[in-house]
């Protein structure tokens, strides 16, 4: 009986995939368009701080004097007592002639005064850093001299000193040194007590002292008091002026105010209380813009947005 010879294995066929059935590569990845950043939306107008700052007190200057006119028409006011708006502008004009030339009297005193008691009040407050005794022994006549009412000095002054200028631009500077002194020796005085260690660790001199560390920090106080001073220098030479009483061509706003009184010329009156108000509010304007210029790249009252 014959052994049946082992079948032989069968082949498995062979599979060929057909080309169509061939995994697919995956598509390269296409590079992102960069996107543009967003800009950032601006404001709206009326939200902006500075145009705030600027129609906030207009609007409410123009209702103001549209209640002003209102009650004038309404009551049916004389001029002698309280004139119009419309009245008191139309007299700015047609009398420019002579409020113009004392404004700029006005204006010229002012400035003057301003000068000297910034210059006098500074130098004072150095004086007065450099000694607490110093500072201890004359700081109480820095403040005789400030509640000392201008109207009982100017006369002595308007007699010692023959030029009428002169002297009216010391009165008005003493009203306007005050401010000067106080602010500006605060500010020399409010120093940081790490930083004042650290000079005096390098043996730093008074003098370097003074220029890089004082003066920087008493900044924001100085502009401060020259906010002050401005205004207090334009109602010094008012005062002057009033107590001065000069006429003619050297006359100021405040003797065309005395003028004004006594012809019941009220209109005109009311135009140079203008014109002071204006200068008075031009003066501060720019005092604060000085300050924005000088501060707002490093301190924290012009940087803040709250």
């Amino acid at each position: 009986m014959s052994t049946p010879f082992p079948s032989a294995p069968m082949a498995s066929p062979v599979v060929t995939a057909h080309p169509a059935a061939a995994p697919r590569s995956a598509p390269a990845p296409v590079a992102a368009k960069p996107t543009a950043k967003a800009t950032p939306k601006r404001p709206p107008l009326m939200a902006q701080p500075r145009v705030q700052r600027v129609v906030y007190p207009v609007l409410v200057g123009l209702v103001l004097i549209a209640l002003w006119q209102g009650l004038v028409t309404a009551m049916e006011l004389p001029p002698y007592l309280v004139p119009s708006p419309i009245l008191m502008m139309k007299t700015l004009f047609t009398d420019w002639a002579a409020l113009g030339g004392s404004l700029w009297v006005t204006v010229k005193i002012t400035v003057l005064a301003f000068v000297v008691a910034t210059v006098a009040g500074v130098l004072i407050s150095f004086l007065f850093v450099q000694s607490k005794r110093i500072e201890t022994a004359l700081f109480p006549y820095a403040v005789l001299l400030q509640v000392t009412p201008i109207v009982a000095v100017a006369p002595l002054i308007i007699i010692w000193v023959k030029d009428p200028t002169a002297s009216m631009v010391i009165c008005a500077a003493l009203v306007a040194l005050f401010p000067i002194i106080s602010n500006t020796t605060l500010g020399l005085r409010s120093v940081e007590p790490d930083l004042q260690s650290y000079f005096q660790l390098n043996r730093a001199t008074r003098l370097q002292t003074l220029l890089r560390l004082r003066i920087p920090s008493a900044l924001p106080y100085f502009f401060g008091g020259l906010r002050i001073s401005s205004g207090l220098a334009l109602i010094g030479a008012v005062v002057a002026e009033f107590v001065a009483g000069t006429g003619g061509q050297g006359a100021g706003l405040a003797y065309q105010i005395l003028q004004a009184g006594f012809q019941l010329n009220i209109p005109r009156m009311f135009a140079a209380l203008l014109l002071i108000s204006l200068t008075g509010v031009a003066l501060f304007v720019l005092m604060a813009w000085l300050t924005r210029v000088a501060l707002g790249g490093w301190h924290a009252s012009e940087t803040s947005h709250d």
